[in-house]
């Protein structure tokens, strides 16, 4: 679990909309802030905003992306499960994170 990984704000985090449209679209693939602001239906500027909230708790990976024009970030869900138990001392939340692309390139580089 992330240090930023707490009840309150992952809880608040994923309570807004446009932070669960991120998460399920960036599921599917990596997404650039102008796919993310058609899909989730919101400003280039509002997806920013969420991103960055994201970031924070790790709950998305930015990548470069190279093309005929240049070259633009895009953002990859690194979210798989949120667990909320409730135990004796209050809540325990546990964030289970998902390897990106990148993330599982490199594992396989190096168990080579």
């Amino acid at each position: 679990m992330n240090a930023e990984d707490d009840v309150e704000s992952v809880a608040e985090l994923l309570a807004d909309d446009t932070v669960r449209c991120i998460l399920l679209a960036t599921r599917e693939g990596p997404m650039s802030v102008a796919e993310l602001s058609e899909r989730c239906g919101v400003s280039e500027t509002t997806v920013y905003r969420r991103i960055e909230d994201l970031q924070t708790h790790d709950l998305v990976a930015e990548r470069t992306e190279i093309d005929e024009g240049g070259h633009h970030g895009t953002y990859e869900a690194t979210l798989d499960r949120v667990t909320v138990d409730v135990t004796d001392d209050g809540f325990d939340l546990t964030v289970d994170r998902r390897d990106t692309m990148a993330d599982a390139f490199t594992r396989l580089i190096d168990e080579l």
